[in-house]
């Protein structure tokens, strides 16, 4: 039954048996995180957390993308108001925490393109099956940004210190077949095939010992959840820096305008 969900405008929810079913809704933005997402997705990952009629969470995206990272207009306008980000930056730490406070395991089925704080969420589920033809990568930088909602916590722990500093530093988007080769993500496959390897592995979670499973996961998410205690306050207030500078700006105006960016270090 689904009439216990609660409802969203930006995500929908889903009950299959003991599946819960998070989709992220904005396909006609790639699921792009505005306002309202940042707002609805803490929120709809606490649920998650605590719903007793799942004991597997899978989380998706809707339409191409998985989330193809900010919304340009909604960049421009929090560069125009930089309170304004300084809310949406405290709203990553809580999608950052909410997802590693759920106990269960969480799936990721990430049907296109993960960039941005879309990349970090995709990247602290618990196990990855990605589109060969999607993109992962962190290009904050890119923008003049701070990579300080979460990839600096998740992609050292996730392939190490020397991998995650060089996609990093540079924004490199990856290819999913790249991610699976240097550890990343977990499995890339075919369109066509990823569903079928999506829901078989969900199945054999669902079929195991669900205390000892979720059990595990809080001891591996022990270390994570440390991590993001110690790095999370840091990285917001740089990244709220950075939206205050010169070189966002001109990110953002370089997106725009379909050209390079000319950084000055300001």
């Amino acid at each position: 039954m689904s009439h216990d969900l609660p409802r969203f405008a930006t995500i929908l929810l889903e009950r299959r048996e003991r599946l819960l079913v998070l989709t992220l809704n904005r396909p006609d933005a790639l699921n792009a995180v505005n306002l309202e997402l940042h707002d609805e997705l803490p929120e709809a990952l606490a649920f998650a957390g605590r719903d007793r009629g799942s004991d597997v969470v899978l989380l998706t995206g809707a339409g191409r993308a998985f989330s193809a990272g900010g919304d340009i207009a909604h960049m421009e306008h929090n560069a125009a108001n930089p309170h304004l980000f300084d809310h949406e930056a405290r709203q990553a730490k809580r999608i950052v925490f909410a997802l590693l406070d759920i106990e269960k395991p969480v799936v990721c089925r990430m049907n296109g393109h993960a960039v941005g704080l879309g990349a970090s969420v995709a990247l602290l589920c618990d196990i990855i099956f990605a589109a060969d033809t999607a993109k992962i990568g962190d290009p904050h930088v890119g923008i003049g940004l701070v990579a300080g909602d979460g990839g600096a916590v998740v992609w050292t722990q996730r392939i190490g210190l020397a991998k995650a500093k060089e996609y990093l530093l540079t924004g490199e988007l990856l290819t999913a077949p790249k991610a699976v080769e240097i550890g990343l993500i977990n499995y890339s496959l075919p369109a066509a095939e990823l569903d079928e390897a999506v829901d078989a592995f969900c199945q054999r979670l669902l079929n195991g010992a669900s205390n000892a499973i979720r059990w595990t996961k809080i001891l591996t998410n022990i270390e994570l959840k440390r991590i993001a205690g110690a790095v999370m306050e840091a990285g917001i207030a740089y990244e709220s820096l950075s939206v205050r500078s010169a070189d966002h700006r001109e990110g953002i105006a370089a997106l725009k305008e379909k050209r390079a960016p000319r950084f000055t270090g300001r």
